[in-house]
């Protein structure tokens, strides 16, 4: 009788111990193929640096390729949460793959960390947060140059996707606000090839200053074209471009250009009173070591500071619920609307309840593109 009771404990204790080992499973949705396999790829080379525990739990990364389809991304979210029952989703990078995502995510009531600063519904962002700053954060940084630099007329050359349109609707607001305006709108696919036509109407209209909205190496085509035609102005770039693939595609024709960045990409030209220097440095150090001097980038930042995020969260979610459980996932949620300050590579985050963008003006810093190389503005 005595022996039973002792193995009836021991397998109670296993059981228990068991519940507490349950793994933390994410599901993750990147463009390792396709237009935006460029902001993708840093990412995923990023999270294979993870540790494999956090907060004393192991870490089961599910990684799919949503190939830039946003048809893509929505199989491969439901997949995660009917098959794979994440805790969590993370994704997507490319703008318009992450949107429909959001609303798997918040059927499923599993918390999205999105990779892209996506413009959701009022409302229909509960579950979605974004580790990317937000447009008018980064416009902000863009425009204080601007003015610096007596800019009063700006031409637009974006994708025609939901990153472009938002990025044109949130500079427009924000332009205005300075005395700087919009004086002429062109638009193009991540698909094409060419934008001269594009390019063409936007050098006659002769602004002071043009802003090129596109992502990774896909950010060059543009700027070549404007180049090519003969403007002389000064040319900004998004924080989608702030990737080594600017200069590596667009050789020269980049020179000069400014591109508004997370911290993470100049963290050694970061002064020593910027609060994310450390931070910031520990990622380009340990990127780089592993993938060599220089390959930093934007995208890979976001990969580290999702990692910092989950190690704040996912100890607080613990207390509260098992992996694998609805509690769970509604207790990580509860986490990052309650997260405090906290100090990433790519600036602070401060998400609460009643905003899942959390950055603050602060963050931007303008880059730019000097002998090839980066240089903080």
């Amino acid at each position: 009788m005595k022996l039973n009771k002792t193995i009836l404990a021991a397998a109670l204790s296993l059981l228990a111990s068991g519940a507490a080992l349950a793994d933390i499973t994410i599901g993750v949705s990147l463009p390792l193929t396709g237009p935006a396999s460029g902001l993708g790829i840093p990412v995923n080379q990023q999270m294979k640096l993870w540790p494999a525990t956090i907060g004393g739990e192991k870490i089961k990364l599910v990684i799919l390729d949503d190939a830039t389809d946003p048809t893509n991304g929505v199989k491969n979210a439901k997949r995660f949460v009917t098959e794979d029952k994440v805790d969590i989703i993370i994704g997507s990078v490319a703008t318009p793959v992450a949107i429909p995502m959001a609303d798997v995510a918040a059927e499923s009531k599993t918390v999205q960390l999105s990779l892209s600063p996506i413009q959701l519904a009022p409302g229909k962002d509960g579950w979605s947060f974004r580790m990317p700053q937000s447009n008018p954060v980064m416009a902000h940084a863009i425009l204080t140059l601007m003015k610096k630099q007596g800019v009063k007329t700006v031409g637009f050359l974006g994708y025609t996707d939901a990153y472009g349109e938002s990025w044109l609707k949130d500079f427009t607001a924000e332009a205005a606000k300075s005395g700087i305006k919009v004086i002429a709108t062109e638009r193009f696919a991540r698909s094409d090839t060419s934008v001269t036509g594009q390019a063409l109407k936007l050098v006659a209209a002769k602004p002071d200053a043009m802003l090129i909205v596109a992502s990774g190496s896909g950010a060059a085509m543009p700027h070549m074209a404007v180049v090519e035609r003969g403007y002389k102005g000064k040319i900004y770039q998004t924080h989608a471009a702030a990737s080594r693939d600017l200069m590596r595609v667009g050789g020269k024709a980049v020179e000069g250009a400014y591109v508004v960045s997370g911290p993470a990409v100049i963290a050694e030209q970061l002064p020593e009173t910027h609060p994310s220097k450390k931070v910031a440095i520990d990622f380009v150090q340990k990127y780089e070591a592993a993938y060599g001097v220089g390959s930093r980038n934007q995208f890979a930042g976001h990969g580290y500071d999702a990692e910092l995020v989950l190690e704040k969260i996912i100890p607080v979610a613990l207390k509260k619920a098992k992996p694998g459980t609805p509690e769970f996932r509604a207790a990580l949620r509860d986490a990052m609307e309650n997260i405090g300050r906290t100090v990433v590579a790519h600036g602070v985050l401060n998400w609460t309840k009643d905003d899942h963008w959390g950055y603050t003006n602060e963050t931007g810093v303008m880059l730019k593109v000097v002998n090839g190389d980066w240089k903080v503005e």
